[in-house]
């Protein structure tokens, strides 16, 4: 049977843990220890928007995506608005198909109400008969399966390595708003535009502005999830029309920046069970 049986309070937060997997329930801004498992695992955000943090990147996970972070990277998690996380750990039979770095992969309906029903009271609650190993087991073969027929997603933001890459990516993590040019910035660090540019190739393997979109998109999910609306959130990251901003938000995330708020705020975490 899953063990410790008992919630467990830390700074805000609620958190079911078991040996397969566990729920937290986070207030905005909680943010977990940085550790490293032995297996690979999944992370889901039933409600509100989690980030996962690595040495390769950030991972962004609204509601409609899953994460994966393989055994032995080092991680930290962050709440953005009230957050309902579920965690299923993999077994390296299981996680033999999934990428070897972290990724961020479009959750199916299917794959959803498997990651819910793996992560619920059946697992944590005495008064709720668990699932017999070999009905997990299956449930953790369907939930692979779908992930392989997945699309892997843009909500990944790579880690430069490069000194004058991460002088840049500092630049725009603390002013994602900003609109200087590639030049402007590399003025900044002392790097020439097209150095920078071919850096932005090479490295992370996308162009300047399509890193700086995938940042300002992450940040407009956590501005989103936090309350703010479409406009205010346009403009704070980066763009000066909304009309532009929803494009954009709507060609990474699925949806509008309209829906997606709506979305997250019918559905706020109450309590510890589904």
């Amino acid at each position: 049977m899953p063990l410790p049986r008992q919630p467990r309070t830390t700074a805000g937060a609620t958190s079911h843990v078991w040996p397969s997997g566990g729920r937290h329930l986070w207030p905005s801004g909680a943010t977990s220890e940085a550790r490293a498992h032995a297996r690979g695992h999944l992370v889901y955000a039933a409600g509100g928007v989690l980030s996962v943090h690595t040495e390769r990147g950030t991972s962004i996970v609204p509601a409609n995506r899953v994460a994966w972070t393989p055994a032995g990277f080092t991680h930290h998690h962050r709440a953005h608005g009230d957050t309902d996380m579920r965690i299923v750990f993999l077994a390296p039979s299981l996680a033999r198909g999934l990428p070897d770095g972290p990724a961020v992969f479009l959750v199916s309906g299917l794959a959803r109400e498997v990651l819910l029903a793996l992560t619920g009271p059946r697992d944590h609650d005495d008064a709720t008969p668990g699932y017999s190993p070999s009905a997990r087991s299956r449930l953790l073969r369907v939930l692979v399966d779908d992930l392989h027929e997945a699309r892997e997603q843009p909500l990944h933001l790579p880690e430069p390595r490069d000194d004058r890459l991460r002088a840049v990516a500092r630049l725009l993590y603390e002013s994602p708003g900003s609109n200087a040019t590639l030049a402007e910035l590399g003025r900044t660090v002392g790097a020439g535009s097209r150095t920078l540019s071919r850096l932005f190739r090479g490295e992370l393997g996308m162009t300047f502005y399509e890193w700086r979109t995938q940042l300002r998109v992450q940040h407009a999910l956590v501005l989103l999830a936090e309350g703010h609306d479409t406009v205010r959130t346009a403009h704070a990251c980066g763009w000066a029309n909304p009309s532009g901003f929803i494009a954009a938000f709507t060609a990474v995330v699925g949806t509008t920046p309209g829906r997606y708020r709506t979305r997250g705020s019918a559905s706020p975490v109450t309590d510890a069970s589904p």
